[in-house]
């Protein structure tokens, strides 16, 4: 046996090794708080700086834009070069979009801080994921998947709520909340520094970074039978971070920085428990589709409510899809992580995300404009009429998978 374990350097890699997990999961956490941060404030932007609602879902999606650009470029980039460079170096330009969004004065400002905001999120995304679930004690390596799933949906909730909360206790809570932010991720930045790498360089960083999607060949069934349930899941999350506030305030006439913050938390604060402990009772197939068929019941609550059921049926059926969105995602991520190689790891989580942000992003722009020709009723409840439809295929579709299996 070597003495490296009794020596003084070797009790400090014990150290690191059992550091590394609590930190790299807390630091995914806080990239996806930081997600939801803005989205209570929109609102009040969009007040105070009188842009129309097309804007406001355009400084919403640009982030999820700007990292779809970064995952597709540099999604793979940590199986070549390592995680902890590449997670450092997204820190830092997360960091950077923090001290934007404080001194941020008009919406041109503040979609140039998302951008930013939104290539560190993509460079970190794939890298974290993976490194979480590397960083893992040995023998429990499901739970660092299991947090790689949980992180995103708790992040979101807990960044939403907490921004509208402090909405009632700060004066100008767009510049504390941000700059507390901007001091988290660099600190964040130098303790990543001090964990241990969880990943073997290997060339072909430089072609790492030419645009792809790359699935290995033991995934891509799953993968591919996952995308609708992801559609589903990250559209209506999008349709939350973006029009919410607006849905309340302009067809329910509640006008609340606190009930802001509340949306986006009644929908990822329960996907992020029914992540969590679901999968405990379930099989994966089984988790998928409950997940699935809780959405459509959630997306037709919803339904009800836009069409004259009230903002207390609004609630009620977000929290029915909260449910069937962290149910699902779980099972996709607890599906499919398995499926790949070490080497495989961070480009098919980039893949995953590809999926999920394509989802948040590009319907919520196409609703933003639609508000201006339709008008925000008939563009809400078409939109969620659509998910209801994609969210009735998919659960056919993963029922149908766990009656195969059972």
């Amino acid at each position: 046996m070597s003495d490296r374990g009794n020596s003084p350097t070797g009790e400090a890699a014990r150290r690191a090794d059992a550091f590394a997990f609590p930190l790299l999961a807390m630091v995914l956490f806080a990239f996806f708080f930081a997600a939801s941060t803005p989205s209570p404030l929109f609102v009040v932007f969009q007040r105070d700086w009188g842009f129309s609602s097309g804007m406001l879902t355009v400084a919403f999606s640009v982030y999820a834009i700007a990292l779809l650009v970064a995952l597709l470029s540099a999604g793979s980039l940590s199986d070549h070069i390592g995680r902890r460079s590449v997670v450092i170096g997204a820190l830092g330009l997360q960091t950077l979009a923090m001290i934007l969004f404080v001194y941020a004065g008009d919406i041109n400002q503040l979609i140039v801080a998302r951008c930013f905001q939104g290539l560190a999120t993509g460079i970190a995304s794939g890298a974290l994921s993976a490194a979480v679930v590397e960083a893992a004690p040995v023998g429990h390596k499901k739970a660092g998947v299991l947090f790689s799933s949980i992180a995103p949906l708790a992040g979101l909730a807990t960044g939403s709520l907490i921004t509208g909360l402090s909405m009632y206790w700060i004066g100008r809570p767009e510049v504390m909340v941000f700059a507390v932010l901007a001091f988290i991720f660099s600190i964040a930045a130098v303790g990543v520094a001090t964990v241990p790498e969880t990943a073997t360089r290997r060339a072909g960083a430089l072609g790492s970074l030419k645009p792809r999607i790359s699935v290995n060949a033991r995934a891509q069934t799953a993968y591919v039978r996952s995308i609708p349930l992801l559609l589903a899941i990250w559209a209506l999350c999008g349709l939350y971070m973006s029009l919410a506030p607006s849905i309340l305030y302009g067809i329910f006439n509640v006008n609340s920085a606190g009930l802001n913050g509340l949306t986006v938390a009644a929908l990822c604060g329960p996907a992020a428990i029914a992540a969590a402990f679901l999968g405990r009772f379930l099989t994966l197939s089984l988790c998928a589709a409950v997940g699935a068929i809780a959405m459509v019941v959630g997306l037709s609550v919803l339904i009800m409510s836009l069409l004259g059921g009230g903002v207390v049926v609004f609630f009620i059926g977000t929290l029915i899809a909260g449910v069937g969105s962290g149910a699902g995602f779980s099972a996709v991520l607890q599906t499919l992580a398995p499926l790949a190689e070490e080497h495989e790891r961070a480009e098919l989580f980039a893949a995953i995300f590809v999926a999920c942000y394509l989802s948040l992003s590009l319907p919520p722009v196409m609703a933003g404009f639609g508000v201006g020709v339709f008008g925000l009723l008939d563009t809400s409840w078409v939109y969620l009429a659509a998910l209801l439809l994609v969210a009735l295929t998919t659960s056919l579709t993963h029922w149908r998978v766990y009656r195969g299996n059972n």
